[in-house]
């Protein structure tokens, strides 16, 4: 592809990227590392930008412990908020990560939270105080949301969006916004507003998308809690590409309205948002904020169910303390799992079944699994790509065809190289109506996809209860432990949509079955452990073949690999009590073991 011509457009885009730079304090700004120094999550500490209470505050991994101090007012939101303000522009500058940068704006709010506490003696709500991150998509009244357009520029926002409502009402203090990929469907964060977005582990690796500058900014401590949203992984594979955590809620549970989105009014599979942090227990501590807020008073679409104590106990699942049954997905027979993957389920189920809980290998439903995904892709894409192309149409910007660094869109001054890739051709189905238009379907048609998909939902969900046979606990399954995706993060431009979508495979199942899904990291991608698989006498299809060639192990060094734990629609106290039970096996097995955490 050639570098788009610099029209209107790219003068736009380039002076928003600028006024971006600008906002930035100049004594904030750091020593740039090397294009070779690639794993960068040590230079926030070592760069001196941070002091001592500045490391200490943004180390807290746990919410719980930051939410005490500032309740006790050992700690003011003025100083937390400062503290991961620094970060998040240090993690600017190794990663791109960012949009909106608003100082003053966040510091005012977290002032007014501090003079709250000193004049009542009390906390404004269960967030008090604490800084939270959103990506590109919450509007904020009075700032723009760009989401990756150029022709979003100027676009600002009469409201806020009803989380960020919420997060006021809880008392938090949102601090900075995070970068995206144009149209958001895409599987990697870029687009020519403000960029492409880098993975700390490895700067040659993508953090994953579309909430991938969130991913990257928790992943170098720069926000305590991030919320990025959901269609199809974009929320759990940038999770699981940059080792931290995540939730991908059942549509309905928790409150869109008033954020933009593509594909709008498309309702048959939905977008969620969902919180992303570093420690697990943020995954109640915000869920639970959030639903005690009443989010159905605002959001019409919301269901009026309140955090349950009784699901968070495990009560339908053999209540507090009692024997879970897992089923481990090491193959979705459509692409194989990469080898650290696969080492990745492997730790999770003997670390399980050293906790006392059963394990079972998940056997794939009866039916065609590819059927799940052409629907999937027919739903996404039944306008024929419009909803693209009339974004881009105001200023003509270029609708991308591509995330690698080799498409012509990209500057000289980040760290990644061309590199040979077996993952661009074909380019499938999704790629090939962006520019092309192709697949637009009749409200007939769209109507029978639908009816296909209630059918596909129906055969999951009896296959799911005949599991009762073989757990041994008188109950189907409790959760399916599988891959995030059939590789760790790749580099740039390899985790795109293909002719069977390998980039979301084993996430966007659930978006289709409407399943609330987790994230976790395990491990991290080890070239001498890790080593390639002999090629298989026969491949799946040549999806499966060409995720195969992809696995270099030198090429993944360093790359976080994470896991997800599934269960079933709304239930998210029961799926984020279910994720605390395998990370507390996990952190004990490896501990006997003596294998290091991510």
């Amino acid at each position: 592809m050639s570098t788009p011509k610099h029209t209107g457009w790219a003068d736009l885009a380039t002076a928003r990227k600028q006024h971006q730079i600008d906002l930035i304090p100049k004594d904030w700004i750091i020593e740039p590392p090397t294009a070779e120094h690639l794993d960068v999550r040590s230079v926030p500490e070592s760069c001196g930008l941070l002091d001592e209470l500045d490391i200490e505050i943004t180390n807290t991994l746990d919410t719980n412990v930051i939410l005490a101090k500032l309740a006790s007012s050992e700690w003011s939101s003025v100083r937390v908020t400062t503290a991961f303000y620094k970060r998040a522009i240090i993690a600017q500058q190794l990663t791109n990560c960012l949009t909106e940068i608003f100082i003053d704006e966040a510091l005012a709010r977290a002032a007014a939270v501090d003079r709250h506490l000193k004049e009542t003696g009390r906390t404004i709500g269960p967030l008090h105080g604490l800084p939270v991150s959103l990506k590109d998509q919450f509007c904020m009244k009075g700032r723009e949301t760009i989401m990756g357009y150029v022709s979003w520029i100027g676009k600002v926002a009469e409201e806020d969006a009803v989380v960020v409502e919420l997060l006021y009402a809880c008392g938090a203090v949102p601090f900075v916004r995070t970068n995206v990929p144009q149209t958001l469907m895409w599987g990697e964060t870029f687009n020519y507003v403000f960029g492409r977005t880098t993975n700390p582990f490895n700067r040659k690796l993508t953090p994953g998308g579309s909430s991938g500058g969130e991913g990257a900014l928790i992943a170098l401590h720069g926000s305590p809690i991030g919320i990025g949203t959901d269609i199809g992984g974009s929320v759990r594979i940038p999770a699981g590409f940059s080792g931290i955590y995540s939730l991908r809620p059942s549509y309905a549970r928790l409150p869109y309205y008033g954020a933009v989105n593509s594909l709008e009014g498309q309702q048959a599979i939905n977008s969620v948002i969902g919180p992303m942090c570093s420690h697990v227990s943020s995954l109640k501590v915000f869920t639970k904020a959030i639903l005690d807020a009443k989010p159905w008073n605002k959001d019409p679409y919301v269901a009026r169910k309140p955090w349950s104590e009784a699901d968070y106990r495990l009560e339908d699942h053999g209540g507090p303390g009692g024997k879970l049954c897992f089923t481990v997905m090491y193959d979705n027979r459509l692409v194989r799992p990469h080898p650290p993957i696969r080492r990745a389920l492997r730790m999770v189920e003997d670390a399980l079944r050293a906790a006392g809980h059963i394990v079972t290998e998940w056997e794939n439903p009866p039916h065609d699994v590819i059927d799940v995904f052409h629907t999937t892709e027919a739903i996404y894409m039944a306008d024929g790509g419009d909803d693209f192309r009339d974004a881009c149409a105001p200023t003509d910007e270029p609708l991308l065809q591509t995330m690698s660094p080799n498409g012509g869109h990209d500057v000289d001054d980040h760290p990644w190289d061309p590199h040979p890739t077996y993952m661009d051709e074909p380019l499938g189905l999704t790629a090939s109506i962006r520019l092309q238009g192709k697949g637009k379907l009749s409200a007939h048609e769209l109507w029978a996809i639908h009816k296909r998909k209630r059918e596909i939902m129906k055969h999951y969900l009896d296959h799911w209860e005949s599991t009762t046979a073989r757990t041994g606990t008188g109950r189907p399954i409790d959760a399916i432990i599988c891959p995030v995706a059939p590789f760790a993060a790749p580099p740039h431009g390899l985790n795109r949509f293909a002719e069977y979508m390998s980039n979301d495979f084993y996430t966007s199942l659930f978006n289709f079955l409407d399943y609330t899904a987790a994230t976790i990291p395990v491990t991290k991608v080890d070239p001498e452990v890790d080593l390639a698989d002999p090629q298989p006498t026969e491949f799946y299809n040549e999806e499966d073949e060409a995720v195969y060639k992809l696995y270099k192990p030198e090429t993944f060094t360093n790359a976080p690999v994470g896991v997800q734990v599934v269960g079933r629609t709304l239930e998210e106290e029961a799926v984020i009590a279910m994720t605390e039970v395998v990370v507390k096996a996990l952190e004990d097995w490896k501990a006997r073991e003596g294998i290091k955490a991510v």
